[in-house]
């Protein structure tokens, strides 16, 4: 049996975290079952992406983009939870199949439990974000620590982990802050984020989804994102609601490719991504939320169950 899980050809830790996350939940699934794909973490319940003709085992994944498939044929088909109800509804599921999100099981893993605090506040920027963006410069200006999503997983994890709070762009940064018990401030810098997700995990945990908004950082993020950059319009073709991680950025680099930088032109980048500063310093200051002990247990308790029928079955 092989994880499936979606790969960015950047990195993004959220999916990334596939490669190890199902040796821990469940050893020895590798050497079984070769005709069986592990479909994890991850919105990847989309037909676009899963093969066909291979019998699948879902395991906490969700629904967003594309077309969800039939999963209705038990021959091709184990679905024993996805992320949560909005995904199960969408499905023709019961909803109690909608338990939580897998990666919340990382806080229970050996190597990252009693991480030392050493960031007061962290942000975790969704990783379109990351590829334009000008967010490390401006976590520097407005007192946040920056965590790249596009870096090894465990890293990135270990670093949520030891954050006292977090403004998190990415769905998965504020997952892994909550199951860590860190409180957490969500934003979105453009209309291609998914809140159909968003609001599949919060539902199961009690939390909401409300983001601050904070403006694209810099010319080349409005262009991948379809977003505004100081009256220029860049949303052309780019539908509301999904995100551009289904198409081909490979023009980001040509869009980050500018000449050689002066100490003027680095200045006038900067002067342009004041909103944006100002807003990421705003939520950095906002209320944060997080779910209730008792609550995220009751769901992990849920999930740690499914993952005994499945070592029963496959095992």
């Amino acid at each position: 049996m092989q994880p499936f899980y979606w790969q960015s050809q950047y990195g993004n830790f959220g999916d990334d975290l596939n490669l190890w996350l199902w040796d821990h939940l469940l050893p020895g699934f590798r050497d079984v079952h070769p005709d069986v794909l592990l479909v994890g973490v991850g919105t990847v319940l989309d037909c676009a992406l899963l093969p066909s003709g291979i019998r699948k085992l879902v395991v906490g994944s969700g629904f967003g983009y594309g077309t969800l498939p039939d999963m209705s044929d038990g021959d091709e088909w184990d679905v024993r939870c996805v992320r949560g109800p909005l995904t199960a509804e969408a499905a023709g599921l019961p909803l109690e199949k909608g338990i939580v999100d897998p990666a919340v099981m990382v806080a229970d893993m050996p190597e990252f439990r009693n991480i030392e605090k050493k960031h007061r506040k962290s942000f975790v920027p969704h990783w379109e974000s990351a590829v334009a963006g000008l967010w490390p410069a401006i976590c520097e200006t407005v007192g946040l620590n920056y965590i790249d999503p596009r870096g090894e997983a465990g890293e990135v994890i270990r670093e949520i982990a030891a954050s006292e709070m977090v403004v998190a762009e990415s769905m998965h940064g504020a997952i892994l802050g909550d199951a860590f018990r860190i409180p957490w401030v969500a934003v979105t810098t453009s209309r291609s984020i998914n809140s159909f997700k968003w609001r599949d995990w919060a539902s199961t945990l009690g939390v909401s989804y409300h983001p601050r908004q904070v403006p694209v950082s810099s010319r080349a993020e409005a262009i991948i994102k379809g977003a505004r950059f100081w009256g220029v319009d860049f949303r052309e073709n780019v539908p509301a609601g999904s995100e551009v991680r289904r198409s081909d950025l490979g023009d980001v680099a040509v869009l980050n490719r500018e000449p050689r930088q002066t100490s003027l032109r680095t200045a006038a980048k900067h002067a342009l991504a004041a909103p944006s500063t100002l807003a990421l310093w705003q939520a950095s200051r906002a209320t944060p939320q997080m779910s209730s002990d008792a609550l995220l247990s009751e769901r992990k308790e849920r999930f740690a169950a499914e993952l005994e029928r499945v070592r029963r079955d496959y095992l």
